[in-house]
């Protein structure tokens, strides 16, 4: 349980410090980063999955890089439904998507 609390607060970490670093995305506060992450979960593990199974053929004829706009549509629809939290355009959602999985992959690295 520990664990899964840590590795919540390091996302929201992660998400925190993207929206300093890429303009176009808006984080209002450390407390909307955690709702954020939350959602940010919750649409992967539910819209993300399905469009992932059904984008397979696509996903395999690019050699895996439609996962990249994928994760940038999904990323982009979860902004929608927290207040406070927003991304402003398809680059800045792609661009934040990559830099949010390996700066959230290398703070996971570092605590754990």
């Amino acid at each position: 349980m520990l664990h899964m609390l840590a590795s919540w607060f390091l996302s929201a970490l992660a998400l925190w410090l993207v929206a300093h670093l890429i303009p176009g995305i808006y984080v209002a506060g450390f407390g909307t980063a955690l709702i954020a992450t939350l959602v940010i979960a919750l649409v992967n593990g539910t819209i993300g999955l399905l469009l992932k199974v059904l984008t397979l053929p696509l996903t395999l004829l690019t050699l895996g890089l439609f996962l990249l706009v994928l994760n940038a549509l999904l990323l982009k629809l979860s902004s929608l439904f927290v207040p406070g939290f927003g991304v402003r355009g398809f680059l800045s959602a792609m661009l934040g998507s990559v830099v949010l999985t390996l700066l959230t992959a290398l703070l996971r690295y570092l605590a754990f």
